[in-house]
């Protein structure tokens, strides 16, 4: 099961093997992929929100962040929730602040920082902190950035924790 509808496991391992090939395509072969993916879409049921989901994804990588929004919202219209979900708002928010709408993007990924943990967290909040920077809340990204980080330092996770933590509270 993903995202609460059958997957067959066939598809999504022809899915990541494409994915696995994007790099492969030059930038002037960009649609070449995309119909790559198009093609593996169009298997799938038309109220599928793996159909777009996987469809914005492809105009996200290969530079078209005006393309992917609308798809990205399609796939969360139908449904898509879970891990998948949670990618689609994280890369929704991304193209939102490459298409001029940072603050779309912040109050969509804001909430997330209260989801349940997963691998996903320090996306969540390197997009947020790209967002907000984009708004001139520099502070507030870097706040996050340092939050974000100080569980992968050998030392001082303390120190940077704090740190990061000062960065956005009112000053005494």
């Amino acid at each position: 099961m993903c995202e609460g509808e059958p997957v067959n496991q066939d598809w999504e391992d022809r899915v990541a093997a494409a994915w696995a090939t994007l790099d492969d395509y030059a930038e002037a072969d960009a649609a070449d992929f995309r119909a790559v993916i198009d093609a593996l879409v169009a298997e799938l049921p038309d109220d599928s929100p793996l159909g777009p989901f996987e469809r914005a994804c492809a105009w996200d990588s290969t530079g078209r962040s005006d393309r992917a929004v609308p798809l990205y919202r399609e796939a969360l219209a139908l449904g898509l929730d879970g891990y998948k979900g949670r990618r689609a708002k994280i890369q929704l928010s991304s193209s939102l602040r490459n298409i001029g709408h940072a603050e779309e993007g912040v109050k969509l990924l804001t909430p997330e920082l209260d989801a349940p943990s997963d691998e996903l967290d320090d996306a969540v909040r390197a997009c947020l902190a790209l967002c907000l920077s984009s708004l001139g809340r520099d502070r507030e990204g870097l706040s996050l950035v340092l939050g974000a980080l100080a569980p992968h330092l050998p030392r001082y996770q303390r120190s940077m924790a704090n740190y990061a933590r000062a960065l956005v509270e009112p000053r005494r």
